[in-house]
């Protein structure tokens, strides 16, 4: 290899380490604002025409506008969402849970021009009247660059689980 291609492919290396590290951080940040119910701030870091999915545990391959999802909510809904958890008329987080979002495998799947695809790994726990509730399973983001900073375009969470406990409701952000 001629020393200039050397320089060039490290330079290229460097630049998908610092991308890859951008996008970790981003993902930590966002854990952290669902841990301490900064739900607003959270939401704000979604695209207009953002989409949040969360599958059923038979069918995590779901298609939303043809198979049945635990949740499938584009920006208008999520807002409303958002507004349900953070007022008083959500009974099922009043008051609200304790969680830990725990983030971790984070790769680069793929990137097209300022769209990033980013798969990882998650565990939530969910404290509540005593009782621990862990979710875990698989994160795939699309992440796209807008005016410079990183927005969520979708965010699937799909969960590992063959059913979910009992309670069988998931009334927390995943």
């Amino acid at each position: 290899m001629l020393e200039e291609e050397r320089e060039m492919h490290s330079d290229s290396d460097l630049a998908t380490l610092l991308l890859e590290h951008r996008l970790t951080r981003f993902l930590y940040d966002e854990a952290r604002l669902l841990d301490e119910w900064r739900l607003q701030e959270w939401l704000e870091l979604f695209t207009d025409d953002a989409v949040y999915v969360v599958p059923t545990t038979d069918h995590p391959k779901a298609i939303p506008s043809r198979d049945l999802t635990l949740i499938h909510d584009d920006r208008k809904r999520l807002a409303y969402r958002v507004k349900l958890l953070l007022g008083e008329r959500a009974w099922a987080e009043n008051p609200m849970s304790r969680t830990r979002h725990v983030v971790g495998n984070i790769r680069l799947a793929s990137r097209q021009d300022d769209i990033c695809r980013v798969d990882s790994s998650f565990t939530v726990h969910r404290f509540r009247h005593g009782n621990i509730q862990t979710f875990i399973g698989r994160y795939e983001h699309e992440l796209a660059a807008v005016e410079g900073r990183i927005r969520i375009r979708r965010r699937t969470a799909i969960l590992d689980h063959e059913t979910l406990t009992p309670h069988g409701m998931v009334s927390i952000i995943l």
